[in-house]
């Protein structure tokens, strides 16, 4: 396969959906990145198995990273079954356990990342973890398209 011709839904792009569980920290890190880094080749989109509001301290670590990510909003899962993905990415376990399969051409795809609000201690600690989280999910996205193609693989 090509990438970036011929990809679901007609246009140039793939189109790419991160699930996590309450698509409030890490997958919407991972479309804020994805966005930023790898726009010009990928359509992304984020979603939760059990959505809550974006976190405030996801909104502050990617803002020090230069990626404005208040406008993103927490969705369920069940609001984008209808989009034709060339990917869904699950990026924690409980949202690879609970996601609804995708019909079609669809490949999903299991990318773990630490999760930084179990991380307990002071503000500056869990900041960190946070800092920690987003250089990760950065390094993955950075990788994009062929990281996909070979978690495929896998």
């Amino acid at each position: 396969m090509i990438f970036g011709v011929g990809m679901a839904g007609g246009n140039d792009k793939i189109k790419v959906l991160f699930v996590c569980t309450g698509n409030s920290c890490r997958s919407q890190m991972a479309e804020g990145w994805a966005r930023h880094l790898r726009g010009d080749v990928v359509e992304a989109l984020s979603a939760g198995v059990s959505p809550a509001s974006v976190n405030q301290m996801a909104i502050e670590v990617m803002a020090e990273a230069g990626i404005d990510i208040p406008g993103q909003k927490s969705k369920h899962i069940d609001e984008l079954i209808g989009i034709d993905f060339d990917y869904v990415v699950t990026i924690c376990d409980n949202a690879r356990e609970h996601c609804p399969v995708f019909p079609g051409r669809t490949r999903c795809i299991h990318k773990s990342f630490e999760d930084p609000t179990l991380i307990p201690g002071t503000m500056e600690q869990v900041r960190t973890a946070f800092r920690k989280t987003r250089d990760a999910i950065r390094a993955f996205m950075e990788t994009m398209p062929e990281s996909l193609q070979e978690l495929n693989k896998n």
